[in-house]
C-alpha cells in the first residue's frame, strides 16, 4: 500500500462519478462522510479555513467520549451545510489526500451529500434563484428597467422581502445590474497581427461570464484596453451562459451540465482556433480549469478548453515572461492592499496577480500590501440570511489585515469579495478609501483612459 504524504508532492484528483446511481446512495455517502470526519477530527489542521470545520470539531468535542462514533449522522448535515466548495482543505492544508492511501476528498465528498439533498428537493425556491444568474442578469442593459430594479432593490422593505422569499440577508451587499451589458459595449480589437509567443497564444477570446456582462462591465472594458496595449487581438465570446458555479454550489450537477453543454462546444472552437480563453472572474476560470473536467473526464472538449482556458493575470505574466509585454506604466498606485480570492489560489498557478503588482511596482510607486485569507463571502454563502455573520466572521482576519497602512484602495480578483471586504471594513471602522479591481489598476498603471 503506498503510504506517501499527500502533501509531499502535488495533490492528485479523482473524478467525480456523479452519473453512477450509487453517488447518490445516502448511507454510503454517510459512511464516507464518517470515515472522512473522524480522519479530520484526529488531525484538526484545517480549523480556521471556514466553519464546516469548527462545527465537526463541536460535535465531537461534546461526546461524552469526544470522539465522533457518538455524534449522530443526522448532525452531518451541519457540516455539509457550511461548506462551499472552495477546495482550500484539499489543496492547500490536507496531508491525507490521494497520493495517500487514505485517499481523503472532503470536498468533493461535500459535494456527494449536497448533490443528495438537491435531489430529494430540500434546496429551496430562493437559492435557486440565487443560483440562476443569467436568469436575473436579463434585466441588464434594459432603459428604465435597470434603473428601476436597483432602485426597488436599495429600499429596506425590498431587502425585508428579499429575506423573506430569497433568503439573503438585509444588510448584505448586493450587486446592482449595469445599465449596458459588457457584450453589447465592448470595444473591437484593433490589433491586427497575432504573436505567438514560447508560452502564450498570440490572440484571445474574452468569456466575459454572468457577473462583468451583467454586473460589473467596466471590469471587462478594462480587460480589453490592457490587452489592446499590448497589441494582442481578441474577441468576444461568440455567445455563453453562466459557467455553472452557482449550480455546482447547490449541487445541482445536472444544471451544470446543461450550461456545460452550451458553452463547451462554443469556447472549444476557439481552443482549437489557438485562442487563449481568458476570464475575469475566478470562479469562472475555476470550474473550467477544474470543475468541469472533473464532472466530465471522458469529454475531450472539456480537456481542450481546460488546457486553453487562463487567469488574465497568469496569461500577462506569462506574456511578460515571453517577452512580449509593454512595461510603459506611467501612474503610481500608491498604497495598495491586495487580496487573494480562494478560487485564483487554488487553479495552482502561483500569485500572478502579486507578480504583476510588484512589476508595475518596479517602474512606478506601488505599496503593496498582500492578503492571503478567505474574505468568507463564498459565492451566494456570504449574503445568505443563514450564513452571512459567519461569513463577516470568516472574514475579520482579512478586513483587518486589509486595513493595514490605511490603503489608498483595496482590491481582489474576485469582485464579490472586494465588495464583501470593503463591507465589512466599513463595519469595522477602518473602512476603505476606495475599492478597484486589479485589472482596472493595471489600466490605470498604464495611464489609460
Amino acid at each position: 500500500m503506498d503510504k506517501r504524504e499527500g502533501n509531499l508532492e502535488a495533490p492528485t484528483r479523482h473524478p467525480v462519478d456523479w452519473k453512477n446511481p450509487a453517488f447518490y446512495d445516502e448511507q454510503a455517502c454517510l459512511d464516507e462522510m464518517g470515515r472522512i470526519f473522524d480522519i479530520c477530527h484526529g488531525c484538526r489542521r484545517c480549523v480556521s479555513l471556514c466553519q464546516s470545520f469548527p462545527i465537526l470539531f463541536d460535535l465531537v468535542d461534546a461526546t461524552s467520549d469526544g470522539e465522533l462514533h457518538e455524534v449522530p449522522r443526522a448532525a452531518y448535515w451541519k457540516v455539509v451545510d457550511q461548506c462551499y466548495l472552495c477546495d482550500l482543505c484539499y489543496l492547500t492544508k490536507c496531508p491525507y489526500v490521494p497520493p495517500h492511501a487514505w485517499n481523503l476528498d472532503f470536498p468533493h465528498t461535500m459535494l456527494r451529500a449536497k448533490a443528495i439533498q438537491f435531489k430529494r428537493g430540500e434546496v429551496g425556491a430562493g437559492a435557486r434563484f440565487l443560483a440562476s444568474t443569467d436568469v436575473h442578469g436579463s434585466f441588464a442593459g434594459i432603459p428604465i428597467v435597470v434603473q428601476a430594479v436597483n432602485a426597488v432593490n436599495r429600499t429596506g422593505l425590498a431587502r425585508k422581502a428579499m429575506d423573506k422569499t430569497l433568503g439573503v440577508h438585509p444588510e448584505a451587499w448586493m450587486p446592482e445590474l449595469a445599465t449596458q451589458r459588457f457584450r453589447w459595449g465592448a470595444a473591437k480589437s484593433s490589433a491586427q497581427v497575432c504573436t505567438n509567443g514560447e508560452r502564450t497564444p498570440g490572440k484571445v477570446a474574452i468569456f466575459s461570464t454572468c457577473y462583468v456582462n451583467y454586473n460589473e462591465p467596466g471590469i471587462g472594458h478594462d480587460l480589453l484596453k490592457v490587452l489592446a496595449h499590448n497589441d494582442i487581438p481578441y474577441v468576444i465570446v461568440e455567445k455563453e451562459a453562466c459557467c455553472g458555479m452557482p449550480k455546482f454550489e447547490l449541487g445541482d450537477l445536472e444544471s451544470v451540465e446543461k450550461h456545460k453543454d452550451k458553452n463547451i462546444p462554443v469556447l472549444a472552437r476557439y481552443a482549437a482556433e489557438g485562442y487563449a480563453i481568458l476570464s475575469a472572474i475566478p470562479s469562472c476560470t475555476l470550474m473550467c480549469k477544474q470543475e468541469l473536467p472533473h464532472l466530465f473526464p471522458e469529454e475531450a472538449a472539456v480537456q481542450a478548453v481546460k488546457a486553453a482556458v487562463w487567469d488574465p493575470f497568469e496569461y500577462l505574466m506569462a506574456r511578460h515572461k515571453d517577452g512580449l509585454l509593454k512595461l510603459d506604466f506611467k501612474t503610481a498606485l500608491g498604497r495598495v492592499s491586495y487580496h487573494i480570492p480562494c478560487h485564483g489560489r487554488v487553479q495552482k498557478i502561483g500569485r500572478k496577480t502579486e507578480e504583476m503588482f510588484k512589476l508595475i511596482g518596479q517602474s512606478v510607486s506601488v505599496q503593496l500590501n498582500t492578503v492571503e485569507r478567505c474574505s468568507g463571502h463564498a459565492g451566494t454563502y456570504g449574503v445568505k440570511t443563514a450564513h452571512h455573520l459567519d461569513a463577516l466572521k470568516i472574514g475579520k482576519p482579512v478586513f483587518k489585515a486589509m486595513a493595514k497602512d490605511e490603503p489608498d484602495v483595496i482590491s481582489s480578483d474576485c469582485a464579490l469579495a472586494g465588495h464583501h471586504i470593503a463591507q465589512g471594513m466599513q463595519q469595522a471602522g477602518t473602512p476603505a478609501k476606495a475599492l478597484a479591481h486589479p485589472l482596472t489598476l493595471m489600466r490605470r498603471a498604464y495611464g489609460l483612459e
